[in-house]
């Protein structure tokens, strides 16, 4: 009972910081990772909690892997083609 306290303020506290910080794109994508990490121990221990098999988990972690591949290679073409990741510095007008 305790444990699903932890993981459901620690997921919280991500969105939480997910939605408020609106500034910067790797401060963004900083909180989609934590969340991410949080719904694999959560999904971790209840597999293991009832005796699953564990390739969901490892299915889990491909798909989060290519998540924040894609975050980073966005994140890098900004910074390439704005010189920054502020959200305020460019327009989707002006591409």
């Amino acid at each position: 009972m305790l444990m699903r306290l932890y993981f459901s303020i620690s997921f919280f506290c991500g969105i939480w910081v997910f939605s408020s910080n609106r500034k910067h794109l790797l401060a963004t994508l900083l909180s989609l990772e934590f969340m991410v990490l949080v719904l694999f121990v959560i999904i971790y221990f209840y597999l293991c909690l009832f005796d699953y098999e564990l390739y969901f988990v490892m299915l889990f972690l491909v798909f989060s892997v290519c998540e924040g591949s894609l975050g980073l290679s966005i994140l890098v073409s900004m910074i390439r083609g704005f010189g920054n990741d502020y959200f305020q510095s460019y327009s989707v007008l002006q591409c």
